[in-house]
């Protein structure tokens, strides 16, 4: 399906206009990567992170174990000691190639890789083309094999690396051959499924390959400098001095705050494995280029479980935690074929891990499917990094197991351990361990981005004159919507506000409403369907019991998406709200 960039210049258009999302220190002409919520976007991620946290700790599922899950919360520190990041990897590998443009007007720094891929796919010289349709396109390709396409020493890093554009970040790359064409040639499957392939010359380094590439922002050749690393992650300085021992970081995710309490949370929580830590918070990374409205920006903030389980039922937690989390969007909205549950193949996968799902969502930014949230199989992998950066003891002791082992001896009559074979014994697996983690991981703003996009609805309906006019309505599920209903006097006479109010005071106790009295009455439905309010109540001259009312004593309920008109009893208005609405 190909991009539907008017699609997403409404959307964001309609995030301003209504005050869901802002550029932020838009009146000082903004700042790259960075977003604000408005009052009514902040209700929307308010709400989607509320959903969360009730679904997964306030009332977890039952697990695949037949038992409710054992779920507590936690809320980490941004900064911490920067040994954490050493221990993750995040100090040394949380980077990404660059380069600089040296031309006197251009000075751009760029993701190597981009600006590799670019030329790859853009440059006519490159023999990289689409071969996804049909063995015909391969003959094309490898007719095509007349100009040089780009290695290194090593084409398989090369293409790994330097061509591991946000495109092709998770690629097959399976070696072949063009008939009898004496150069290598290289078949790329990237992660949703296109196919390209490409003649490979020998090229011996990229200080060759650099004076024949183009700078993508001022086409000037031969400008870009050799890659350089540059770390995503935010410094910062913590005490009253600016110096060496006193850098830190802002965190880049949440996870790590997790494990690093894993040992608390034991000690002060009556949880056994199998169980879970979750915690909503913000992170932050340096990203070169943010773009896609909020999809990638350089402070977002993820919904996360770490969750805690033994090898042996690992992959049965895998599987639970790999559905659920996709149900989770499905039952609140997300229904159509936009959203896609997609297995990691094994290339993909880190290594150590056993298995990776990403729930993907089909944005209007892009002609391909783009990961919403993965959950990912991650071994014991994080706590024995901690464990040996630390050098604090992480394992967990199965305190029941062990209990039962004793009991088990005893009864069958066989002597008393010694305190050495408790040691040794006790010490080991089955009874002491470093527990596997499954690991479903959420971005609330791209969570909110999704929301957005799949409740974006165009109709046509009649003006007040008959005239068929486009109406804009965001259909968000009722649970999500920032504004559950809105109450609207027809008239601004007559007691008509009074009662409205009334109503509105009192549903206003349960849920979060809005009371509305200014306009024309169309015009305020308006603005409560580009808002996504589920309800709209109308107070009007059958409220009043006007001689010759139909319904004396009601008033009317409309509802966004169908349009109809109920007549509800003034004294049953929250009650019918709260049947539709429910809890949270």
């Amino acid at each position: 399906m190909p991009a539907d960039a008017a699609f997403m210049d409404k959307l964001v258009a309609l995030c301003k206009r209504r005050g869901f999302i802002f550029q932020s220190s838009e009146i000082y002409g903004g700042i790259g990567g960075f977003w604000d919520y408005g009052p009514l976007g902040v209700e929307l991620k308010r709400n989607i992170k509320n959903r969360w946290w009730h679904d997964h700790v306030t009332n977890p599922p039952t697990g695949p174990d037949g038992h409710e899950i054992q779920m507590v919360g936690l809320d980490c520190s941004i900064i911490m000691n920067p040994k954490v990041w050493e221990a993750s990897g995040h100090a040394t590998g949380f980077a990404d190639p660059m380069v600089t443009c040296l031309a006197e007007t251009c000075n751009k720094l760029m993701r190597a890789d981009q600006v590799l891929g670019l030329w790859v796919r853009e440059s006519r010289s490159a023999e990289f083309v689409d071969v996804t349709a049909a063995d015909a396109v391969l003959g094309d390709a490898r007719n095509q094999a007349t100009a040089p396409l780009v290695t290194s020493q090593t084409t398989e890093e090369l293409l790994v690396g330097l061509l591991a554009t946000k495109d092709f970040k998770k690629s097959t790359i399976t070696p072949t051959r063009f008939g009898n064409d004496p150069r290598s040639a290289y078949e790329i499957r990237n992660r949703n499924g296109r196919v390209f392939a490409g003649i490979i010359a020998p090229i011996t380094n990229w200080a060759e390959l650099r004076k024949s590439l183009p700078c993508p922002a001022c086409s000037t050749i031969g400008s870009l400098t050799e890659p350089r690393a540059f770390n995503l992650m935010f410094k910062t300085h913590y005490g009253a001095l600016e110096v060496a021992s006193s850098m830190t970081y802002l965190r880049p995710e949440t996870a790590q705050g997790i494990f690093c309490n894993f040992k608390n949370i034991l000690d002060t929580s009556r949880v056994k494995i199998p169980f879970g830590i979750a915690q909503i918070g913000k992170a932050f990374r340096n990203e070169v280029n943010p773009r896609n409205f909020i999809f990638r920006s350089r402070e977002f903030e993820q919904m996360e479980i770490e969750f805690f389980c033994r090898e042996e039922d690992s992959m049965d937690w895998y599987q639970f935690w790999r559905n659920t989390r996709y149900n989770w969007y499905v039952n609140l909205g997300l229904k159509s074929e936009k959203l896609r549950l997609r297995d990691q193949t094994a290339e993909e996968l880190a290594h150590y891990s056993k298995a990776c799902a990403d729930i993907e969502y089909l944005f209007p930014f892009s002609d391909e499917f783009q990961e919403l949230e993965g959950c990912a199989h991650r071994g014991c992998f994080d706590l024995t990094q901690h464990e040996k950066h630390s050098g604090v003891d992480l394992h967990y002791f199965e305190e029941t197991l062990w209990s039962e082992f004793l009991a088990k001896r005893k009864a069958a009559g066989e002597p008393e351990l010694t305190k050495e074979q408790k040691s040794e014994l006790g010490g080991k697996p089955p009874y002491r361990y470093l527990p596997t983690v499954i690991e479903p991981s959420a971005g609330a703003d791209r969570a909110t981005l999704a929301f957005l996009c799949e409740a974006y609805s165009e109709d046509q309906k009649p003006d007040a004159k008959g005239v068929m006019q486009t109406r804009v309505y965001m259909k968000f599920h009722p649970k999500l919507a920032p504004i559950k209903a809105a109450f609207l006097p027809l008239v601004n006479k007559e007691g008509m506000p009074e009662i409205a109010e009334k109503l509105y005071r009192d549903a206003k106790k349960h849920f979060n409403v809005f009371f509305d009295d200014g306009g024309a009455i169309g015009r305020r439905y308006a603005r409560q369907d580009e808002a996504g309010t589920p309800f709209c109540i109308t107070i009007d001259g059958d409220t009043l019991g006007k001689e010759g009312a139909a319904n004396p004593g009601t008033v009317t309920i409309r509802d966004r998406d169908s349009l109809k008109q109920d007549r509800v009893g003034l004294e049953h208005v929250v009650g019918w709200l709260k049947e539709r609405l429910g809890a949270l």
